[in-house]
């Protein structure tokens, strides 16, 4: 998957591009058809399966931000004193209660409702932190290309630490790339200036760019093949973000990798228990 990121969890494996190639997905974009949203309007549900993504619903106040942020300094710093660094915090949820309650947060979960439905499976927590002056790129991707899931189901919450702006360097969307299915890549494990080891070439082409500014406590959402990605942080501000990984609960994922273990029924029901559904972590 990521090549700078460290790929210990608690029970999953990251599989290689080898093995990724030969899993049977499907990979296509399945609109939410929603009737009734609790918190969305239609327009808005609309417009995300126009354009793959939304942006900009505030979820926390600025005293509850700052708490998050304190937590993720303090454990910023172990990690980076234990070896790690700023992309290394990943399954969060299983290593640490604060990230178990935000993944089963009530006024986040109810957004992903809104456009995945009632049964709903949260199956990842990942820091994504770009240090000041980070000259690393996020290439243009696809996040399900990396993930032995399927059908690909599964929308991403981005819920913004720090402020996120074009200066500290944002993520981006390319509006509408989702509607593509699956896009060429070229492999890139031997390039130092990138965080992955994929990238989509050429990805203005698909549609136009969306920069994706956020304060700190609010969220945007994306579909899995929504292309998306981000410059170097060359300011002196560093730009970190939570992403909180939901999908339908009819999900699939391989059982060689382990993935289902670590996915947590936020909503609704898992009739088959595919997903192991573990506990809160002490941690």
């Amino acid at each position: 998957m990521e090549k700078t990121f460290q790929t210990e969890t608690q029970y999953k494996t990251i599989p290689n591009q080898e093995q990724l190639s030969q899993l049977e997905r499907r990979l296509q974009f399945h609109p939410s058809t929603t009737t009734d949203p609790k918190v969305l309007t239609r327009a808005q549900i609309d417009f995300y399966n126009r354009n793959g993504y939304l942006k900009g619903f505030r979820i926390f106040n600025d005293a509850e931000i700052a708490e998050h942020r304190r937590f993720l300094d303090e454990t910023l710093a172990k990690v980076i004193a234990n070896g790690g660094n700023s992309y290394s915090i990943i399954s969060a949820h299983m290593k640490y209660g604060l990230v178990y309650d935000l993944i089963n947060h009530p006024r986040i979960v109810a957004y992903v409702k809104d456009l995945l439905g009632e049964d709903l499976i949260g199956w990842g927590a990942h820091y994504f932190c770009k240090m000041p002056h980070d000259g690393k790129v996020v290439a243009w991707h696809q996040d399900a290309s990396f993930w032995p899931l399927t059908p690909s189901k599964t929308v991403t919450v981005w819920l913004a630490i720090d402020d996120a702006d074009v200066e500290n360097s944002c993520m981006r969307f390319v509006a509408g790339s989702h509607k593509l299915g699956h896009l060429t890549y070229k492999m890139s494990e031997n390039d130092g200036t990138s965080v992955l080891n994929q990238t989509v070439e050429g990805a203005e082409q698909f549609g136009e760019v969306i920069n994706d500014e956020l304060k700190a406590g609010e969220i945007s959402l994306h579909s899995d093949l929504c292309l998306h990605g981000s410059l170097p942080n060359h300011s002196d501000r560093r730009r970190c973000g939570l992403t909180l990984r939901y999908a339908s609960a009819d999900v699939r994922s391989d059982p060689t990798f382990g993935w289902n273990k670590e996915g947590v029924v936020v909503s609704g029901q898992d009739v088959d228990h595919h997903w192991a559904n573990p506990g809160r972590p002490q941690g």
